[in-house]
């Protein structure tokens, strides 16, 4: 979504569900206020709104509970990869972006603000836009140090 009066929309109810959760959090009032006012000005102020949702119409539907869960997990882990493919695209065309899950704590408000079927859940937010500066690299890990390699031979 581009059309501030729709973002700014999604900003405002989306607050109201985060500030409800940071007061409960008993987090002291001006933390809460700061967090609701960057995350209402982040969806504001970014170029573009990308709401990425799971659909299970057309996944297999299953008697069962464990085939079930594992069936919701495997469209969990489809939405998430194709939000991946969304960064990198974004990426190689300049643009810089971000990836939040707030979404997951709004679900139904996010569904009625953008009139969204209620068989999509919204699971993630993307903003993207050309940045006004390009980060430095940060010092990647070696691959050695956030994995094992566990091969019986």
């Amino acid at each position: 979504m581009t059309d501030l009066s729709v973002k700014t929309k999604l900003a405002d109810a989306m607050a109201i569900e985060f500030k409800r959760d940071l007061e409960a959090d008993a987090l002291p009032s001006d933390d809460v206020e700061k967090k609701v006012a960057r995350s209402r000005d982040r969806i504001i102020s970014a170029p573009v709104v990308i709401i990425l949702s799971v659909d299970m119409t057309d996944m297999d539907p299953y008697p069962d509970r464990r085939r079930k869960k594992a069936e919701y997990i495997m469209a969990t882990q489809s939405t998430a990869n194709a939000g991946m493919q969304l960064l990198l695209a974004a990426h190689a065309e300049g643009l810089g972006s971000v990836w939040l899950c707030s979404p997951l704590f709004a679900q139904k408000t996010v569904q009625s603000v953008l009139d969204l079927p209620n068989f999509w859940e919204p699971q993630a937010m993307y903003f993207l836009g050309y940045p006004a500066e390009i980060p430095q690299l940060r010092e990647r890990k070696l691959i050695k140090e956030i994995s094992t390699l566990n091969v019986k031979r």
